[in-house]
């Protein structure tokens, strides 16, 4: 008799056994079936000779990683065959399901044919044919078949999208389907047709063949599509082609390699291309991203990136930088410890400024760490760092206008400590000391005003005073007011050094009791100063706060080290008002204002964010008024704003736009739509850039994208629809 026979007798005898056993408490536990022996349970079991068995009602079968369910089988011994009546269930491991209306079955699940079959893969793509046929466990064979990973109903069984063939393959172990004469169907209406196709299943995350294709149109170089080619080379290396061919005779190739390692990452892209923008010459990028563990904690990154010339990206829409940094860094944070090493260096594509005369090759050293002070008490920091930059011109002259010469190379390196200790005074008030003392050594060449070796030291000391109140309101809020008085001393700086890296200084609510606001390290923050403020915090039950800032400086005398823009110029500086909303519906204000005694307002930002489950918008609105200092010959006035709006489950709008109020016309604005659902993902898009240089013309740029959900790793499937009866 066969071996799987005496196996489901053997266990239907030992399931009549514990049917008919007194109770569970007296029954021995059962040991669970050896490895290859299939189960069996059913309403009515019938044995027939030695060579039939037949299940009745609610069938299941369990055999090898197999799950079948159906509603009679019928085993033939002698043919080592199971004929099987439906509806049947076939589960073949955690992404193969198999449904059909009857069969006829190996013994162990792995060839036959099923008729009315339908194939559902990773519980996304289904497959409808009309006769299915299982060969060695590995292949599936499907004839007059549908394919599709929408959803089907009874009153609209026509899917948004689907491919029909005469017959698909489907390699269990490759993960690869194959179509034969396959019909691509929109709505119902067929699209184009294709002799022979090949597909990941959606199983597979990654495979050899071409991806989903991109359109873009811009007034530049015309329409044009995308058409990439993914090529595998191994579990660890990739490697994608991606030919881009525009109706303006714009011809490009993109690459992209990625490799993983044990320690990290690779990834290397580039282009190149040919188009009527620039007849007669080639174009292109290359751009290399690593990122690596090292040992002792340290970690490797870089990034190189270089450009044909200054247009291409946006051209060709792969980035909106304006200034490419290739650095390469080595670092590592710990406890009270951060150290790194960097080499970067600057490539601006901006057409007013001449890379001859920028700092194009730096090199940074830091060390900074965090140390308890033992009996002195409180809490110190050491911080040394080194400072390189050069310019690959030889001129000692000023051609700009900027008061830097062309050439000029510096080198510094810089120690700093820092100490602060914190004491409890009477009533509650917190009574803290600090302090911090610095040296620099300059190296400063090609520069006929600094030329030399320059030695500064800096030292500032202070005593700051928090007297925090709190108060809980009737209805259950805290309110938490904290007015804050810091003195500030340090000498006056005799020293004549070039300021390079402290030009755009902020005073804002972070740097509002700060020993030196000044950015870098070029610049230190000198005289005698009070930093003055109080700041309110509520925060409501309900789960909204409201927090408010107020605040200034007053000086000894006007040190003249601040420009106009930044508010802290003058004996006394601007008055500096922050206030921040959050709300537990998603929505975020911060609004911070600079002004004078006349209230003429200086700066001032306000921010909104508001996230709720159909719409989102993020906008803000900047003022700033014209410092020669900070390189603004002009007043700012600009407002922008990132809008999306969800039309419906499936449908999402979004907008985007930036608006110069000074020039009084837009510099940018785009529209978006895009649709997601279980099958189907679409992006459409569409932007204009109004700005233009010599180097960049204003363009409009518009994008389509199709991915079909279901084949391979793509995306995650988006909100099914529903149904209607």
């Amino acid at each position: 008799m066969p071996g799987l026979l005496h196996r489901l007798i053997l266990l239907v005898a030992l399931a009549a056994s514990l049917c008919c056993a007194p109770s569970l408490a007296q029954t021995p536990p059962v040991p669970p079936p050896a490895p290859g022996l299939a189960t069996l349970v059913a309403d009515r079991v019938e044995v027939t000779g030695n060579d039939l068995l037949i299940a009745d009602g609610a069938v299941e079968v369990n055999f090898q990683g197999r799950r079948l369910r159906a509603t009679r089988i019928t085993f033939d011994g002698a043919t080592d065959r199971l004929t099987i009546e439906g509806p049947i269930t076939l589960t073949d491991g955690p992404d193969t399901l198999v449904l059909a209306s009857q069969a006829d079955l190996a013994a162990d699940l792995s060839d036959g044919v099923l008729q009315s079959a339908r194939l559902v893969l990773n519980q996304q793509l289904q497959i409808a044919a009309a006769e299915m046929v299982r060969t060695g466990g590995r292949y599936t064979q499907l004839s007059q078949t549908v394919a599709s990973s929408c959803q089907v109903c009874t009153l609209n069984p026509t899917p948004l999208w689907e491919i029909r063939a005469r017959r698909v393959v489907h390699d269990q172990l490759e993960r690869q389907l194959y179509f034969d004469h396959a019909q691509f169907r929109v709505a119902g209406l067929p699209v184009f047709y294709l002799p022979r196709l090949r597909m990941p299943d959606p199983s597979l995350k990654r495979t050899r063949g071409f991806l989903m294709p991109d359109v873009r149109t811009t007034s530049g170089l015309g329409s044009g599509f995308k058409i990439p080619y993914f090529l595998p080379l191994g579990d660890s290396r990739d490697l994608t082609f991606t030919p881009y061919l525009t109706t303006k005779n714009g011809r490009a190739l993109d690459l992209r390699y990625r490799q993983a390692f044990g320690a990290g990452l690779l990834e290397l892209s580039g282009a190149l291309a040919r188009d009527d923008l620039m007849p007669g010459d080639s174009r292109g990028y290359v751009k290399a991203l690593g990122d690596f563990a090292l040992p002792s904690d340290f970690d490797l990154t870089f990034r190189i990136e270089a450009v044909s010339d200054p247009a291409y990206l946006l051209d060709y829409g792969l980035s909106e930088k304006d200034r490419l940094d290739s650095r390469i860094e080595v670092s590592r944070t710990r406890r009270n410890e951060h150290i790194s090493a960097r080499l970067i260096h600057f490539n601006s594509l901006r057409s007013d400024e001449d890379n001859a005369t920028l700092p194009s090759l730096i090199t940074d050293f830091n060390f900074y760490r965090r140390f308890s002070l033992g009996a002195v008490g409180g809490e110190g920091g050491l911080r040394f760092q080194t400072h390189s930059q050069s310019r690959s011109s030889d001129s000692l002259l000023d051609g700009d206008g900027d008061g830097i010469p062309d050439g000029r190379d510096t080198s510094r390196a810089s120690l700093l400590i820092d100490w602060r200790r914190t004491w409890v005074a009477p009533a509650g008030i917190l009574a803290t000391a600090l302090g911090e003392v610095s040296a620099d050594a300059y190296d400063i060449r090609q520069d006929g005003r600094y030329e030399g070796s320059t030695l500064r030291s800096h030292a500032a000391a202070g005593v700051e005073l928090r007297w925090p109140w709190v108060k809980a309101g009737r209805l259950g809020a805290s309110h938490v007011i904290e007015p804050v008085v810091q003195l500030i001393w340090s000498p006056d700086s005799t020293d004549s050094l070039p300021n390079e890296d402290s030009t755009l200084v902020e005073f804002d609510e972070g740097n509002l009791f700060a020993l030196n606001r000044f950015p870098g390290s070029d610049a230190v923050e000198t005289g005698a100063r009070a930093n003055i403020g109080v700041t309110w915090t509520r925060h409501d039950p309900t789960g909204w706060t409201l927090g408010a800032t107020l605040g200034r400086v007053l000086r000894e005398s006007d040190t003249r080290q601040f420009g106009v823009a930044s508010g802290l110029g003058g004996a006394q500086s601007d008055w500096l008002v922050g206030v921040e909303v959050s709300l537990l519906d998603g929505l975020r204000l911060t609004n911070r204002v600079l002004f004078d005694d006349s209230f003429d307002v200086t700066k001032g930002e306000m921010r909104m964010d508001l996230q709720r489950e159909r719409y989102g918008i993020a906008s803000s609105y900047v003022w700033m008024v014209a410092d020669t200092t900070e390189n603004r010959p002009a007043d700012t006035s600009e407002l922008f704003l990132d809008s999306s709006y969800k039309l419906t489950d499936a449908w999402t709008a979004n907008m985007t736009g930036r608006y110069d109020f000074i020039a009084e016309r837009a510099t940018s604005a785009g529209l978006g739509l895009a649709f997601r659902n279980e099958c189907l993902q679409v992006d459409l898009s569409l932007s204009r850039r109004f700005t233009s240089s010599t180097n960049v013309d204003p363009t409009t740029d518009f994008g389509l994208s199709v991915d079909l959900l279901g084949f391979g790793g793509g995306g995650e499937a988006g909100p099914a629809r529903i149904c209607r009866r």
